[in-house]
């Protein structure tokens, strides 16, 4: 044992018990983490019925109103341990769960990065990183960055108006309250101008900040456009949660 295990042994990122390394789960988190795996949809990353051989297939949310970017995936479901993951590290200041959250979506997304990607985080407006401290979503981006040895640029977008929480707006309502809201920073035209991106967010409830970020990019000519978080919030099926860690979770959105 190092000497960094016998002051702070390791322990689950969720509950705290000892495990056998530090980033990891203790077996009864892990086994009530929702890890999306098996069928899912191309754009968003919810999971879907359908045969393993099955591609480029598409929820009915995704179908009636594509979203500007071309692939999308998620880790983790946002319930359970997902959820309580997410949260700990946006209002709890557990920057530590950053590193194993960036490998977990770093091995979602893998298929679809390149080595000229750009990883961009959704921005913060300043007021609220202030608050926060922080911009839980450029931790995971740099952290997912790392994974591929990818550049990735914490500034790239910023958003230019401050908007209110978007709980408890519907889809349409989170879309419109967000318009002109983000843009490309004007200092990271050329560093975005034909450039693949890979945006980063901590949890894809509507999508519509990630498609808020994406406009932005595709209006600086930056593409194609990629998207992944550490959760997905949209709605789903609520089956045996073992059936999840198999690859067997449905959706319907």
């Amino acid at each position: 044992m190092c000497i960094r295990d016998r002051i702070y042994p390791p322990s689950c990122l969720a509950c705290g018990a000892w495990v056998a390394a530090h980033g990891g789960l203790c077996g009864p988190c892990w086994r009530a983490t929702g890890v999306i795996e098996g069928v899912v949809c191309e754009t968003c990353g919810l999971p879907l019925l359908g045969a393993l051989s099955e591609t480029d297939v598409r929820c009915d949310a995704c179908l009636a109103a594509p979203p500007p970017w071309d692939h999308g995936r998620a880790a983790l479901l946002y319930r359970d341990t997902g959820r309580r993951l997410v949260l700990a590290l946006k209002h709890s200041d557990r920057q530590d769960i950053a590193k194993p959250a960036g490998h977990w979506m770093a091995r979602v997304i893998a298929p679809f990065v390149t080595p000229d990607t750009l990883v961009v985080p959704v921005p913060l407006h300043y007021a609220r990183l202030w608050k926060r401290r922080f911009n839980q979503s450029a931790l995971l981006a740099r952290a997912l960055a790392r994974e591929h040895k990818l550049g990735w640029c914490p500034d790239a977008l910023r958003r230019v108006r401050r908007t209110a929480a978007l709980e408890g707006k519907g889809r349409r309502e989170r879309i419109a309250h967000l318009d002109g809201a983000i843009t490309a920073h004007p200092r990271r035209a050329d560093l975005l101008r034909g450039r693949p991106v890979l945006l980063v967010d901590d949890v894809m409830t509507s999508g519509a900040t990630l498609q808020a970020s994406a406009r932005a990019c595709l209006e600086a000519r930056a593409g194609p456009i990629c998207v992944v978080t550490l959760a997905s919030g949209k709605r789903y099926l609520s089956l045996d949660p073992t059936h999840l860690l198999k690859g067997h979770q449905h959706a319907t959105c």
